[in-house]
């Protein structure tokens, strides 16, 4: 990607929610899931967000899509702020952004045929004139995601798990997005079935020029289908860049703890485990300094008490860590 088109931009996201506590007249606490989240999506790239379960991930797919409302931040499709979008505005933009979720059964309703649930986007968007043409694009998308006329007319409790997740792809394709966020879309499939919904995931991409916001905690498979990743620890982007520098130059110490826990490819290679040692702290009250100061071995006073920003070490690499402020 030469000339790179930013289609998304995130501009310090902030998700923080109200904790209300069980005794009288007590405030309620602020749990901060997202705290200034800022990034840039290319259009047609794959950006891989990763962290441990609870860092903030699906809270931040959510917000793209507006399941959840940031407390404040703004987030760009295409020079535009969908944050500040009405109702009605905001349903054009739904049909260019949509999202596949990680449960592939409860997604689905399970009263509906297959066919009707790619069907449903188009009737509420009112994409397709007729049930006819309805009926014809929900067997081609069916047919693209590798299921097939058989398959129509059956309910999901009829499905395997990787068949499932098909449906919701197909649907997820119902209104010819350009960007989809997939949480975690393969994480409850086997491994074997992971394989390949992530390689129609790859087909597709080139075949729509689709761009994707890819969530997962799974090192190998953000490695698989991401062109840039996106480290996040604690509701915070700690470190971002093409995924191929990450893996062989990783700067920031929980990038370096995590990658470390990636098992050698062969039997032969010796590697340092790095552990990072105390408990991941609370996200819930006032948050002062760098949320991993507690556990980094090159923690400084400052760490204690200053917040450090993403810097850029260059070609796009760029690190929340006072170790690389001034290099």
């Amino acid at each position: 990607m030469d000339e790179k088109k930013v289609i998304l931009k995130v501009s310090n996201l902030t998700k923080e929610f109200k904790i209300k506590s069980h005794k009288l007249g007590e405030r309620p606490q602020i749990l901060h899931a997202l705290t200034d989240v800022s990034l840039d999506v290319y259009q047609g790239e794959t950006l891989g967000i990763i962290g441990e379960s609870g860092c903030g991930k699906s809270t931040f797919g959510k917000c793209l899509v507006q399941l959840h409302k940031p407390t404040r931040g703004s987030v760009e499709y295409q020079g535009v702020n969908i944050l500040e979008l009405k109702k009605g505005q905001m349903k054009n933009i739904k049909k260019e952004i949509q999202m596949v979720f990680q449960d592939p059964f409860s997604s689905l309703d399970p009263r509906m045929t297959a066919g009707k649930l790619v069907e449903e986007p188009m009737i509420a968007h009112k994409t397709e004139k007729d049930r006819k043409s309805r009926s014809k694009k929900a067997l081609q998308l069916l047919q693209t995601v590798g299921l097939d006329i058989q398959h129509v007319h059956r309910y999901p409790h009829e499905f395997s798990g990787g068949q499932r997740q098909r449906i919701n792809i197909a649907r997820a394709l119902a209104l010819n997005p350009k960007l989809i966020v997939c949480d975690e879309p393969v994480s409850a499939l086997d491994v074997s079935i992971q394989a390949q919904v992530l390689n129609l995931f790859n087909q597709l991409q080139r075949e729509y020029g689709l761009t994707y916001v890819f969530i997962s905690h799974d090192l190998s498979v953000i490695k698989h289908i991401s062109d840039r990743i996106a480290i996040m620890y604690l509701g915070r982007i700690v470190e971002i860049c093409r995924a191929q520098e990450l893996y062989e130059n990783p700067l920031h110490p929980y990038t370096k703890a995590l990658l470390s826990a990636i098992p050698p490819e062969s039997p032969f290679e010796k590697r340092e485990r790095i552990v990072l040692k105390g408990e991941i702290p609370s996200p819930i009250g006032e948050q002062i300094g760098c949320p991993l100061a507690g556990r980094c071995s090159f923690c400084k006073e400052r760490c204690r008490n200053e917040m450090p920003g993403l810097c850029d070490r260059g070609d796009g690499h760029q690190v929340a860590c006072f170790l690389y402020e001034n290099k």
